[in-house]
């Protein structure tokens, strides 16, 4: 069940509309630290590979015009794509070797066709989400989140000297550390209304003590145009792919699925830290989130860019301001899409001195981090799922800085493994997939959605405990769980349903002294997890609708409510007793 501590540092939810100079001021911030990351992405890698200026210019353009877009997509929400909440999207990290592989092999034709086919199975995931629900686990979300901040932070590290050679040997340390020190102190003890624009007063504080020290070049700035769109740099889309495409569409398609393990885990935790009263997760949210990101993955394929995903400091960012509305969303997106045609604009966020960029996004980082410990320990940490995590995570840590066989890898399982998020999240789903597989067996059964259904469920019930051995006091409560489970059901689909004959699966097993029970239907009613976190604020003398809540919550140990687009699930544990 979601507990009913509130978050009070929440200014504004996502369906609240803040002042728009507030939302473009958060929007304004949030640009400054992603557009840099958005646009040296994609100059590390066509440098890398020795792309010619022409196309450089023309994938940052297309990187920046497809992440403003897909960042309003996300917030304001289309039908099924669109999480509706702020997820910021940019150039994915993750792709950056699989990209240079692909760039230097087949060229950018040959790239952008292998990231519009990979960007196909986003789609596949979203749509089937539900059935990866074992797989893609709070444990294991949580842990790819940890580990995207412990792959992504030595190079943070590395940019804190990123000075020119001449620069004093404290301009770099004393640079960082006034950045930082600034939006600490605004964090830790700034009132509420100067923590709203601690990020940028940071960076502001930071690149002038950097000019102090002249490290904050400017020359590019003044060389770039004021307004312009590059010519002549799409590379267009292979149709008739040859072999160095489809040896390493394999690559693409494990690093799209890695990234879209990243999406599942921002899906969710930006739904913890946009409330001010905690709420069950929303799937259905999630899997909003992964259309969008598959929908800027396949844009970016079509203009001939690196592929995008979901940027995680967006929930560091909600963290830090307490703004999560859609409208700042919304805002950040068309400040990226109009630098897009402003080089000179973007020319100057570039600009922006590595030590200052390291010492904020170190923040965010941090921040990151403790949000996915803190996924890992809500979702009730046992022996079990403390190992997937621990293991999963210094797996991924020691791959992705080459401590684990790396002489041994060939170059397919180098470019596979070397990267930290895809080696934990595999070892994460080596571990999840071998206790699904040894656990113990799951019995179903299938009826329609209605009270007739109650003796089949009844000796369903009763002869599962019968058969695990249990006492008559604890087959008691399971069946009165299940009981009133159904109740509940019923009256969730009387409140959200159109009418039509439902099904309903429930499916039991045990889980150490526990049986779950998982109930599965099309119904599209209300939460149940939120209405049983609350019941503590309704009357003492509860109406008819509320007494099969509170006899559920009496009979069983937890209840998680699980709401997808065309399913249910409600997975109920009762502790029972020989």
């Amino acid at each position: 069940m979601v507990a009913t501590q509130t978050n009070e540092h929440v200014r504004f939810e996502p369906d609240e509309r803040p002042p728009w100079p507030v939302a473009a001021g958060v929007g304004a911030q949030a640009a400054l630290v992603t557009v840099p990351g958005v646009v040296i992405t994609v100059v590390i890698v066509a440098r890398i590979a020795e792309q010619p200026a022409t196309y450089i210019a023309w994938a940052v353009f297309a990187a920046m015009l497809v992440s403003g877009a897909t960042t309003i997509l996300q917030a304001a929400r289309f039908g099924r794509v669109g999480a509706g909440h702020v997820l910021i999207m940019g150039t994915s990290g993750a792709f950056i070797a699989v990209c240079v592989a692909a760039l230097v092999e087949g060229g950018p034709s040959t790239m952008a066709s292998l990231v519009v086919i990979s960007s196909l199975f986003q789609f596949a995931m979203a749509a089937r989400l539900s059935l990866l629900r074992r797989v893609f686990t709070p444990v294991m979300a949580g842990t790819v989140i940890m580990l995207i901040a412990a792959t992504v932070m030595p190079i943070i590290f590395d940019t804190l000297v990123d000075v020119p050679e001449d620069a004093s040997d404290v301009a770099a340390p004393v640079t960082a550390a006034v950045t930082l020190g600034v939006v600490l102190g605004l964090v830790l003890r700034g009132p509420a209304a100067w923590r709203l624009w601690s990020p940028l007063i940071g960076v502001v504080v930071g690149c002038v003590v950097a000019g102090l020290f002249g490290i904050y070049d400017l020359q590019p700035v003044l060389d770039a145009a004021w307004l312009g769109v590059p010519r002549g740099g799409w590379p267009g889309f292979d149709v008739t792919p040859g072999q160095e495409f489809w040896a390493l569409l394999p690559a693409f398609i494990v690093v799209t699925l890695v990234g879209a393990v990243e999406t599942v885990g921002d899906g969710i935790a930006i739904q913890q830290v946009s409330r001010r009263s905690p709420r069950a997760t929303d799937f259905r949210v999630v899997q909003g989130a992964l259309n969008a990101d598959g929908t800027g993955n396949l844009l970016s394929g079509l203009t001939g860019t690196l592929p995008n995903t979901t940027y995680s400091s967006s929930i560091s960012l909600a963290e830090v301001t307490g703004v999560a509305a859609r409208r700042v969303g919304i805002a950040i997106g068309a400040i990226t899409v109009l630098l897009a045609f402003l080089p000179k604009f973007a020319a100057l966020l570039v600009a922006i001195p590595g030590p200052v960029v390291a010492a904020y996004v170190t923040v965010l980082l941090a921040l990151l981090f403790v949000q996915g410990m803190r996924m890992v320990v809500q979702d009730g940490l046992d022996h079990r799922k403390a190992a997937i995590a621990g293991i999963a995570f210094w797996v991924g840590v020691g791959f992705q800085n080459e401590s684990i066989f790396a002489d041994l890898l060939g170059p397919f399982a180098g470019v596979l493994l070397g990267n930290g998020m895809t080696s934990g999240a595999l070892a994460a789903v080596i571990m999840i997939g071998f206790m699904e597989l040894t656990g113990p067996r799951r019995r179903r059964l299938q009826v329609p959605l209605e009270m007739d259904a109650l003796p089949a469920i009844d000796t369903f019930l009763r002869g599962f405990a019968s058969r695990s051995s249990w006492n008559e006091g604890s087959t008691e409560r399971l069946v009165s769980a299940g009981e009133e489970t159904l109740a509940v059901l019923l009256q969730a689909d009387g409140a959200g349903g159109d009418g039509e004959a439902r099904r309903l699966s429930v499916v039991a097993r045990m889980e150490g002294p526990l049986a779950q029970l998982e109930f599965v239907t099309l119904t599209e009613g209300v939460n149940i997890e939120d209405q049983l976190a609350y019941l503590s604020d309704l009357p003492p003398i509860p109406d008819e609708d509320e007494v099969s809540l509170r006899l559920l919550r009496h009979h069983a140990a937890s209840v998680q409510h699980q709401k997808y687009h065309g399913i249910d699930i409600v997975t109920v544990e009762v502790e029972g007793g020989r």
